[in-house]
């Protein structure tokens, strides 16, 4: 394993997992800025997907596999994003649940840049 790799992996993990945690600490906080960024209700499951792909990144189990999910679910969050405020809208992100209370901007998509160059390099060495 490149040390690259296991290093991206386990901070995407963190990440996933903080963002877990803060959305089941305060899920109807998280339902309703959701909701408000346009998010369908299936993704009512979302904080459990993101702690067992976090849990799963930071532990190293099928690294790539697992990378690949978050690189999936990042850059569709990405695109929400983009969406959102080339309508003009800036609701709350929902990203990190309670912790989350700023309307979104263009921050939060650089933000979740880096996070997707950080899967990028979990998924890139095998």
């Amino acid at each position: 394993m490149h040390v690259a790799s296991v290093i991206a992996a386990v901070l995407v993990g963190v990440v996933f997992l903080v963002s877990a945690v803060t959305k089941l600490a305060s899920p109807n906080v998280w339902r309703t800025q959701a909701a408000d960024l346009g998010v369908p209700r299936v993704v009512v499951a979302l904080p459990i997907v993101e702690a067992a792909l976090g849990a799963l990144l930071v532990v190293q189990w099928q690294r790539r596999i697992c990378a690949a999910l978050a690189l999936g679910l990042l850059l569709a969050f990405t695109a929400l994003l983009v969406v959102r405020l080339s309508q003009g809208r800036r609701p709350p992100c929902a990203c990190f649940g309670s912790f989350s209370a700023k309307p979104i901007s263009w921050m939060h998509v650089a933000r979740n840049v880096g996070f997707i160059a950080l899967g990028a390099v979990a998924f890139a060495a095998r």
